[in-house]
C-alpha cells in the first residue's frame, strides 16, 4: 500500500550546550499504513556542526518507545546499541532498524497490527547528549459504534475493550473518532474511547443529541469511572487477510445453524468488525440480513437504494433476534493462511 507522506514536520528539540549538538529529525510527522502492511517510521540523527559519520556508531544508543494516549507512560518497542538489538512485547520479531546509512535510526514495523496505531518516539543517545523526535502511525480503517445484546449503556471500560477485541477490532482513539466524524459519522449514543473518555460524534445537531441549536462536533462527556460507569463503545478495525461473504444457502437459518453452515463451508461466522471493514474498505454491498458471531443480524449497503437503506450507505442493524426461533441468512469469514 503506498504511503501518503504529509508536509507536517516536528522540529527537533535543541539542547543549548557547547560543542556539536546532537539533532534527531523525523522527516515525516505522520505515516499511513493498514493492518497486515509493513511500514518505516523515519528517524535520522545529525551533529549540528559536523557530520556524525565516523564518530563511532558503537557509542550511539537508539531507543524507540510508543507513547500512550494519555502520555503518562511509554511502552518499550526496540533498543539498539552497537551489535545489541532487543525488541519488546508484541513487537518481538516484527521490528528492526532500517540503517540505510550510518545516521539512519528509522524503525521498520512488519505485519502491522491494529494495536500498533499511535505515536512513537525515537530517542538517540550519544554520551551525555540525547535528542528525540515523534512520529505518528495512522491506520486506514473504519470506526463503528458497538453495544451488546444487553442493550444501550451496558459496558464498563474494561468490558468495552473486550467487546471490541471480540469483534476483530480495538477500542478507538479520540483521533480515530474525530476522523470518522469528519467523514460523516453521526451517532447519538455516548461510547468509551481508548483514553478512558466518553464521547460521541454529531454531524446533524438535533434535540435528543445535545440540542438542535448546537454546532456539529464530537461531544465530550469527560472521564468516568472505568469500573462502575457504563456506556457503549467506539471500535476501530482495518483491512483483514481473508474473504468476507454472504453464504448462499437453500434455507434461512437459526443462529446455531448459521454457525454450523459457515464451518461446513470451511469458514467461521463473521464478526461485526469484519462486516464494517468489508463495507467501508471494500465497498461490500448486500441487501440480505444475516447472522453475525455476536448474535446480531446486519447487512452492508454501500449503494443506497429503495428497500435497502434508501438514504445512506451504512451497515444496517436489524437487532439481536431470538437465536433459536428467528431465521436469517449468515455472513461468513474465511481467513487466508
Amino acid at each position: 500500500m503506498p504511503q501518503h507522506p504529509t508536509q507536517e514536520r516536528f522540529l527537533p528539540i535543541r539542547k543549548e550546550e557547547n560543542g556539536p549538538r546532537l539533532l534527531v529529525v523525523a522527516e515525516q510527522a505522520k505515516i499511513f499504513s493498514q493492518r497486515g502492511g509493513n511500514v518505516t517510521l523515519p528517524c535520522k540523527f545529525y551533529h549540528e556542526h559536523t557530520s556524525i559519520a565516523g564518530s563511532g556508531t558503537h557509542k550511539i544508543r537508539v531507543k524507540w518507545t510508543k507513547l500512550t494516549s494519555d502520555y503518562l507512560k511509554e511502552v518499550d518497542v526496540f533498543v539498539a546499541m552497537g551489535h545489541h538489538r532487543k525488541s519488546y512485547g508484541k513487537y518481538q520479531g516484527r521490528v528492526f532498524l532500517r540503517e540505510s546509512s550510518e545516521n539512519d535510526a528509522s524503525l521498520v514495523i512488519t505485519n502491522i497490527m491494529l494495536e500498533d496505531y499511535g505515536r512513537y518516539k525515537c530517542e538517540v543517545i550519544e554520551g551525555l547528549e540525547d535528542d528525540t523526535a515523534v512520529v505518528a502511525l495512522n491506520l486506514e480503517g473504519v470506526v463503528f459504534p458497538y453495544s451488546p445484546r444487553l442493550g444501550r449503556y451496558n459496558l464498563n471500560f474494561h468490558e468495552a475493550q473486550q467487546a471490541c477485541l471480540d469483534q476483530d477490532s480495538i477500542i478507538a482513539s479520540f483521533d480515530q473518532l474525530y476522523e470518522a466524524w469528519r467523514s460523516g459519522l453521526d451517532w447519538c449514543n455516548a461510547g468509551w474511547l481508548s483514553d478512558g473518555s466518553v464521547q460521541y460524534p454529531i454531524t446533524k445537531p438535533r434535540e435528543p443529541c445535545g440540542g438542535k441549536n448546537t454546532v456539529p462536533g464530537v461531544r465530550n462527556y469527560g472521564f468516568w469511572d472505568k469500573d462502575k460507569s457504563r456506556y457503549d463503545v467506539f471500535c476501530f478495525t482495518s483491512n483483514f487477510n481473508g474473504r468476507f461473504y454472504y453464504l448462499i444457502h437453500p434455507t434461512k437459518l437459526t443462529y446455531d445453524e448459521a454457525v454450523q453452515a459457515c464451518l461446513k463451508d470451511g469458514a467461521q461466522i463473521a464478526k461485526v468488525g469484519q462486516i464494517f471493514a468489508a463495507w467501508k474498505l471494500l465497498g461490500y454491498d448486500r441487501c440480505d440480513a444475516g447472522w453475525l458471531a455476536d448474535g446480531s443480524v446486519r447487512y452492508p449497503i454501500s449503494r443506497p437504494r429503495k428497500r435497502c437503506s434508501p438514504n445512506e450507505a451504512a451497515v444496517r442493524f436489524v437487532g439481536f433476534p431470538d437465536k433459536k426461533h428467528k431465521l436469517y441468512g449468515v455472513y461468513c469469514f474465511r481467513a487466508y493462511n
